[in-house]
């Protein structure tokens, strides 16, 4: 039983007819029909009676619209205390260039709907940077690269934080559009790829690293840098290739006519991003409600196929992929 069917029955049964009450609830009589004959078959007795002038309540209709109506009344108390109560205060998040890209908007127009009151203070940074300030108590949560989750081995920050993976990203190798690449390649196809890559501290140059390193192949790396717009330029420019997620190329103008992309066909070179937060005792209550706007958010934009190469983390799938 939902609320809205109790204020579908409800005006029904104020209206005395069924027409006036879909032309005022701007619906389909048929479907409003529908949601009364729903209603019904859930409490298992008749609520209306239909009559040449409209409908009339039965006696069970009768009582049910008595409740109904206190139901409806005690939901409207409980919206008004839920919005004179609301959520105020501050909370930081860190985000990657590329988690950024795609994340960053979507977040901040689900906490301006969600929680207008919460100041949400947005940082950007390399995901090294922004584990040893979540570490330091700098920031409240951040998105962060794991190169070895659900694998046994470390992950970013210290053992008192709580970490929660969030989804898994393709990579793919970015050229220049001119140059001819297959769609698909292998890791071994890099072997003499002249690459562009963030330095060592960050999440995914470690995830390459040791892919490259169980591979046997040691990586092209001609350039070392720190900042996602400097990569996509020099890859543009011809500088170099670079291995990137999809999100890279977010937010590059006429990124299908200037950049080529060609997934790496192998289940050790993907990226896995944490959700990484202080612990839930040192949370406020604007964070913790964030970390699950957060986890929306995402959830939201891969179900939808906003956030191309990414699928939801599943402990199952790292060993089916």
């Amino acid at each position: 039983m939902e609320l809205r069917q109790l204020r579908y029955f409800v005006r029904i049964v104020e209206l005395g007819a069924m027409s006036r009450a879909a032309a005022e609830l701007d619906m389909v009589q048929s479907a409003l029909s529908q949601q009364i004959s729903r209603l019904e078959s859930e409490l298992s007795t008749r609520l209306l009676q239909r009559t040449p002038r409209g409908v009339l309540p039965t006696e069970a209709g009768m009582a049910f619209f008595r409740e109904a109506k206190l139901t409806l009344r005690h939901a409207e108390q409980a919206v008004r205390a839920a919005q004179a109560a609301r959520l105020s205060g501050s909370v930081s998040v860190g985000l990657a260039p590329t988690t950024a890209a795609v994340l960053g908007l979507p977040l901040m127009q689900a906490m301006r709907e969600r929680y207008p009151d919460v100041r949400l203070h947005l940082v950007e940074g390399m995901s090294g940077h922004l584990a040893a300030q979540l570490k330091a108590r700098e920031l409240d949560l951040a998105v962060l690269f794991d190169p070895q989750a659900g694998q046994g081995g470390p992950v970013p920050g210290d053992r008192l934080m709580d970490r929660q993976p969030l989804f898994t990203e393709d990579i793919f190798l970015v050229t220049q559009a001119r140059r001819r690449r297959r769609k698909r390649l292998a890791l071994a196809d890099l072997d003499d790829e002249p690459l562009i890559l963030p330095t060592h501290p960050h999440g995914l140059r470690l995830t390459l690293d040791a892919a490259f390193a169980r591979a046997g192949i040691r990586p092209q790396v001609v350039m070392e840098v720190d900042s996602l717009s400097m990569v996509m330029a020099a890859v543009d420019a011809g500088l170099g290739s670079s291995l990137q997620p999809y999100a890279a190329v977010h937010g590059v103008p006429d990124a299908q006519q200037r950049l080529r992309l060609s997934l790496i066909d192998d289940a050790q070179v993907r990226r896995t991003n944490l959700l990484c937060s202080l612990s839930e005792d040192e949370l406020s209550p604007a964070a913790l409600a964030t970390r699950v706007v957060v986890v929306d958010c995402v959830k939201r934009l891969i179900g939808g196929g906003a956030w191309t190469g990414t699928r939801l983390w599943s402990p199952d799938r790292l060993h089916k992929d």
